[in-house]
């Protein structure tokens, strides 16, 4: 699995240390065991778990910038845990109104010996951090629209948000609220899915 995982990720110009693939493998055994108990994951079969929770996390790397980084709606862990595992230069914070889902996050970024992640159990809109962050990623937010109104004063002035998403989303970049201006739209390559993947960079205006 391994061997499979590194060789995914070079396809997607990312290189794993042995480290890194092995903590990345030690992620998906963690939340296996937990799926046991806790309903954190409906994706079971081992190969979509490397592509649509590791490979897929792990896709938006390049367009990372700065250090400080928001997840927001994190579930289990994805995109943040995967990021921070090949990152470990910027610092994450992971964010979810689920608790319980929370939980498994603190346990897995123990586990996997991460000190740059934390984690907050709020909602994105409630919250107000002293430092601005550099970039507020999220796949999970629905519509770009509510992701711009619920996370955007997350965002430093010169910050990006960085929204995943499935299809190209026409209708959503239609509806961008004011103040705020689509960098570009980026289709992602993702080794084994055989899916549509886009990221909307935006950033204000």
């Amino acid at each position: 699995m391994i061997d499979t995982l590194s060789k995914a990720a070079a396809q997607m110009s990312i290189s794993l240390s042995a480290a890194q693939g092995e903590s990345l493998l030690k992620l998906l055994n963690e939340l296996n065991d937990w799926n046991q108990r806790i309903n954190l994951t409906a994706i079971r079969d081992p190969q979509q778990q490397l592509s649509k929770h590791l490979l897929d996390s792990l896709s938006i790397q390049s367009y990372l910038q700065g250090r400080y980084i928001a997840d927001i709606g994190t579930g289990a862990g994805f995109p943040g845990l995967p990021l921070a595992v090949i990152n470990p230069d910027k610092e994450f914070l992971l964010i979810d109104s689920i608790n319980k889902k929370l939980r498994f996050v603190e346990h897995a970024a123990a586990v996997m010996q991460l000190s740059n992640v934390s984690v907050l159990h709020t909602r994105a809109q409630d919250y107000r951090p002293v430092r601005l962050f550099d970039c507020v990623v999220s796949r999970a937010m629905g519509s770009i629209e509510n992701f711009v109104l619920w996370c955007g004063h997350l965002c430093a002035p010169q910050g990006r948000l960085l929204a995943m998403k499935g299809r190209y989303p026409e209708e959503e970049l239609a509806a961008v609220p004011k103040g705020w201006r689509v960098v570009a739209v980026h289709e992602l390559k993702i080794p084994g899915l055989d899916e549509q993947r886009h990221l909307v960079e935006l950033c204000r205006t």
